[in-house]
């Protein structure tokens, strides 16, 4: 069983290996700390003594929490839009090395695809622990929600929903990564590790 620190250390170790890989990719990230200030300046008791669940008799949220999940919100959005923008791109590369693959004219030609194919394959395993991360983000910001307001409204909002989220359907991603894999196997000389 995984402590909190080594759950912190791993999330901390993926954004960091992604963001050392990829610099430019560092603000995609979830704003996990400014989630949380936005945590931290909810007034514990306006959620439980005067609001059921959270929502008060005119059904708003206190104010203090609409900053929350409107900046959750807004996380999300820069998220999925990242993703999908990835995820587009390397459909578009991934053809491209197919047919290069498919129309070598010699072993420089292959060598250089082979390397092209490596690196491909290295960024989507990047974007990957990408998804991961921002999960891991969602899921202790929206308990640390809960634990500060006691109110289900936004836990229970977002927690069925996160797993609708685009950044999380990892399938596309995955079936590129193995046709990159099926293309190396294809490329590689027999007995090449």
């Amino acid at each position: 069983m995984h402590g909190k620190g080594e759950e912190m250390k791993h999330g901390k170790t993926h954004r960091d290996q992604v963001a050392k890989s990829l610099p430019d990719w560092e603000q995609k990230f979830m704003a996990y700390k400014a989630l949380k200030k936005k945590v931290k300046l909810i007034n514990p008791h306006s959620s439980r003594g005067n609001f059921s669940d959270g929502v008060n008799n005119e059904g708003n949220l206190p104010t203090e929490d609409m900053g929350f999940t409107l900046l959750l919100d807004r996380e999300l959005d820069k998220i999925n839009t990242f993703y999908i923008d990835k995820e587009e791109d390397y459909v578009i590369k991934f053809r491209e090395l197919e047919i290069r693959a498919e129309n070598l004219t010699g072993n420089e030609e292959m060598l250089e695809v082979l390397r092209e194919i490596l690196a491909f394959q290295s960024e989507m395993v990047m974007l990957h622990h990408f998804s991961i991360t921002n999960f891991q983000g969602l899921i202790k910001i929206v308990k640390k929600h809960k634990k500060r307001t006691g109110a289900y409204s936004v836990y229970s909002s977002y927690m069925p929903w996160d797993l609708q989220q685009p950044f999380l359907s990892t399938d596309l991603l995955f079936n590129l990564i193995m046709g990159c894999e099926a293309i190396l196997d294809r490329l590689s000389p027999p007995n090449y590790p």
